[in-house]
């Protein structure tokens, strides 16, 4: 599977931005997907998941309550909503999949949110 990301950009401090994921293949609805990020110096660091089904999600403690994670099978793409944006979430962010088992395998390249103070 080949992954797109995008809706990066540059947002003030308490803004908001939707990331989308674009997938290739027709199989998109059996794979999980993942966002990520990783900003400048630091490791990258998981931000949410979503199972295949959209039936279950889990975010990392930091951005709960501000971040949400929805797929739409039919369009083969997975999104990031994202609320209440504060600078230390700027970063570089890569959406990711996995079959079921396995850790997350594919990776696309990441979009840039800069979050200004």
């Amino acid at each position: 599977v080949q992954l797109q990301a995008s809706g990066g950009g540059l947002v003030q401090a308490g803004g908001s931005l939707r990331l989308s994921c674009a997938a290739s293949g027709r199989t998109f609805g059996s794979y999980g997907m993942g966002w990520f990020r990783q900003a400048p110096g630091k490791e990258r660091e998981f931000v949410a998941s979503i199972s295949g089904s959209g039936s279950s999600t889990n975010y990392a403690d930091s951005v709960k309550g501000r971040f949400t994670i929805s797929r739409e099978n039919a369009k083969n793409t997975v999104y990031l909503q994202m609320y209440s944006l504060k600078p230390e979430d700027t970063a570089v962010y890569y959406c990711a999949a996995r079959q079921v088992g396995r850790q997350f395998e594919y990776w696309g390249r990441g979009t840039q949110v800069t979050v200004s103070s």
